[in-house]
C-alpha cells in the first residue's frame, strides 16, 4: 500500500507532499474530511509499533483536555485518535510496510528516500 494521511488544510503537510513528489500511485486521504477507520488505524499501528508513537501530543485539544497530566494507555491512545483527527500525527506516509510519522526532517528524508529509492 502506498497512503498519506494528512490533513489538506495544514500547510506544513502541503509543504511535505510537495517536497515528497510523490508518485502517481500513493492513495491521499484527508482525515479531517474522510475519518480513520478502526481498520486504517490498526494497520498503522502494526507498522509503527503502538498507537502511542501515532498520537500527536501537541495537539490544541491534548493540552485543552488536560491530558497532558493523566497516564493514558494504548487503549486511550486509540480512542482519542479515532474521536478526532487532530490527535493524529500528521502527516502519516505508508510505503509499502514502511510507515513515517511526522513532520520531522528526518522523518521526512527517511520516507523520501523510501519512496524514490
Amino acid at each position: 500500500m502506498k497512503k498519506i494521511y494528512h490533513l489538506s488544510t495544514c500547510n506544513t503537510c502541503q509543504k511535505i507532499i510537495k517536497e515528497l513528489e510523490l508518485p502517481g500511485d500513493f492513495e491521499f486521504q484527508d482525515i479531517k474530511n474522510e475519518e480513520i477507520t478502526e481498520d486504517q488505524l490498526e494497520e498503522m499501528q502494526s507498522l509503527s509499533g503502538s498507537h502511542e508513537a501515532l498520537f500527536s501530543k501537541r495537539a490544541r485539544l491534548y493540552k485543552e483536555r488536560g491530558l497532558k497530566e493523566q497516564t493514558l494507555s494504548e487503549n486511550d491512545y486509540k480512542a482519542l485518535i479515532l474521536e478526532h483527527y487532530t490527535f493524529l500525527k500528521r502527516p502519516v506516509i505508508i510505503n509499502g510496510d514502511k510507515i513515517f510519522v511526522g513532520n520531522s526532517k528526518k522523518t521526512v528524508a527517511a520516507a523520501k528516500a523510501s519512496i524514490h529509492g
